[in-house]
């Protein structure tokens, strides 16, 4: 039974550090990743996702994705095997409707369907795409728009002029794909501040 559905006893939760009053410190200290692609994938993506979340989770990032299967689940099981956290922004309004996979930490039901693609990588400060289909495209062009940084693992391409196929940072291999993600996203919230 999976952890999510009625009846079944609610996992032990972290507790959160304590905040001191009168500052701006916040709960996450950490940079939160969207990892994004497939729910069907081949055999590779799954074990580059995998090896992905689990990277994220050593580097300290949160991994927030759309929370089913595939790459999405590969992530997740990866990212909670090393201890880190992984948040699932599901397209169902609960989870009878969608349920979310065994190692999504905190989901987050939206009723929205595919729209919830935005919300995906609105969560997170760099978005690390593997493989992926339609749905992926559109969560690349989401990051794309709102320029947040995009790190590709043999996922979309594309050439039309007037864009810029170099802006998404392709790399080959997981270790890669975590240490580039993270830089952008630390990079990117330094620029937001200054």
């Amino acid at each position: 039974m999976h952890p999510w559905l009625p009846g079944t006893p609610a996992a032990p939760r972290r507790q959160a550090p304590p905040v001191t009053p009168g500052t701006r410190t916040a709960i996450f200290t950490g940079v939160i990743i969207s990892v994004i692609g497939g729910e069907l994938c081949p055999p590779e993506a799954v074990r580059a996702a995998e090896a992905v979340g689990r990277e994220l989770a050593k580097r300290g990032a949160t991994l927030v994705c759309g929370g089913r299967g595939g790459v999405m689940e590969a992530a997740c099981r990866g990212a909670r095997s090393a201890g880190g956290h992984t948040i699932g922004v599901l397209p169902g309004r609960d989870a009878l409707e969608t349920p979310p996979n065994d190692y999504v930490e905190f989901p987050l039901f939206t009723g929205m369907g595919f729209a919830r693609n935005i919300v995906v990588v609105l969560s997170g400060e760099a978005v690390i795409a593997i493989s992926g289909s339609y749905g992926t495209l559109s969560e690349i062009a989401y990051a794309l728009i709102h320029e947040i940084p995009v790190v590709g693992i043999d996922t979309w391409d594309f050439a039309y002029h007037g864009h810029e196929a170099e802006r998404i940072t392709r790399v080959s291999d997981p270790v890669q794909a975590a240490t580039a993600a993270i830089a952008l996203a630390e990079a990117r919230r330094t620029a937001l501040r200054g």
